[in-house]
């Protein structure tokens, strides 16, 4: 018997050099990897109320099934209301707010609500690598545009201009983007409606970052932009480090035309899938909530963590971190005399320290290392002090 799989499948499944060496080093006895990659802050040594965390979860109205499309309006209204918290009392309508269970699934909402197959969007590099397979998935073309870095990282708008093509559909932003920390500024918001407006495009804007600013300044949200149509996402994973909920969202802007024609299409969708549970449902105000218990020792975290690296940086002369506004990464920059897969497999051969290599958030060009600022203290100063070793050896 043999079964042809789809051709939007066609991956590379076997480990690439990088993993292999992961899997290698982790089968050695003895062997202890310090991970300045950690990017679950369940497993980061963050201290978590029990009590609160259980308690959101004993609703006993979770015994009763009553499905919305949208997902249920108190829940919904939690999603509002903590918009209305950190944004300056702005307020929105819950019937412009659609409940899933994570971002991807809200991405996998919009690009077929958007996209015929074949169709474009426009993603920023670097970036976060889970897009390739969610396009693959959805039948979608992705194309990207340059993230340029100059005393700080900016939209390189001719490269942007120049990738829309007749079959573009929409612009995805990630803001602050993942892992270059750097926002969407007030004059790059003002060309990118332009630019959506004369094009016929929409929005993508993935805000799950948007609470870790390091100057303590949130912000706006896109959620608000009422110029093009937009679809705002974000969720428990981030907001309040809570990745095992489940529960994200996804708000649609802009337009009244667009936006109506854009909600009546997309609860359609949801409806076919109606994938948040009725108790994770109950519990999301309480949860959002529960931001304010973990988001500062989150920050705390983080600014220790970059303070600790500056400090080490500033001893040797091989290596420079680049400008970062927000978010839980930092970027080195390092010397480009062989792959960063090959100097990440290098560090980690040699000092038992594990970073992210460029070429993972899809970097242009060589010599860049990615590392989580979210990682426990000792071990990052620890990490870091081999890396360095390593680098400047």
């Amino acid at each position: 018997m043999d079964i042809t799989f789809s051709t939007r499948t066609n991956w590379k499944l076997s480990l690439n050099p990088f993993t292999k060496a992961v899997e290698e080093l982790k089968d050695e006895k003895g062997r202890e990897i310090l991970d300045l990659t950690v990017s679950n802050p369940t497993r980061a040594g963050f201290h978590y109320d029990k009590k609160v965390i259980s308690d959101s979860l004993q609703d006993i109205e979770a015994l009763d099934y009553d499905p919305h499309p949208k997902g249920m309006l108190s829940a919904r209204e939690g999603v509002a209301r903590y918009y209305a918290e950190q944004h300056a009392g702005l307020q929105f309508d819950p019937e412009s707010i659609v409940l899933t269970t994570s971002t991807s699934e809200a991405y996998s909402y919009i690009f077929r609500l958007l996209c015929n197959p074949g169709d474009e969007v426009l993603i920023a590099k670097p970036s976060y690598p889970l897009f390739d397979f969610l396009a693959d998935l959805q039948d979608v073309n992705l194309v990207p545009y340059t993230l340029i870095y100059d005393h700080g990282w900016q939209i390189d708008f001719p490269s942007l201009t120049e990738a829309v093509s007749s079959r573009a559909r929409a612009i995805v932003l990630v803001h602050p983007n993942n892992p270059t920390g750097s926002h969407v500024n007030a004059k790059e918001r003002e060309l990118l409606n332009g630019v959506c407006r004369e094009r016929n495009l929409a929005l993508i804007v993935d805000e799950v970052f948007l609470d870790y600013p390091y100057d303590g300044k949130i912000r706006p949200t896109f959620a608000a932009n009422q110029e093009t149509l937009t679809f705002t996402l974000s969720g428990l994973s981030k907001i309040s480090a809570l990745p095992q909920m489940k529960a994200a969202w996804l708000i649609t802007s802009g337009p009244a035309r667009l936006q109506q024609g854009a909600m009546e299409r997309l609860e359609i969708i949801a409806d076919t899938y109606l994938s948040m549970s009725t108790p994770i449902q109950l519990a999301l105000p309480s949860l959002l909530e529960y931001r304010k218990n973990i988001q500062p020792a989150l920050m705390e975290r983080v600014l220790h963590n970059l303070r600790a690296l500056d400090s080490q940086l500033i001893a040797q002369k091989t290596c420079v971190r680049l400008e970062v506004q927000a978010g839980w990464y930092a970027v080195l920059r390092t010397p480009a005399i062989q792959s960063d897969e090959e100097t990440a497999i290098e560090i980690l051969r040699k000092q038992s320290v594990l970073v992210h290599p460029g070429h993972f958030f899809d970097f242009p060009n060589e010599g860049y290392l990615i590392l989580s600022l979210i990682t426990p203290p000792e071990q990052f100063k620890e990490g870091i002090s081999r890396v360095l070793a390593s680098l400047n050896g």
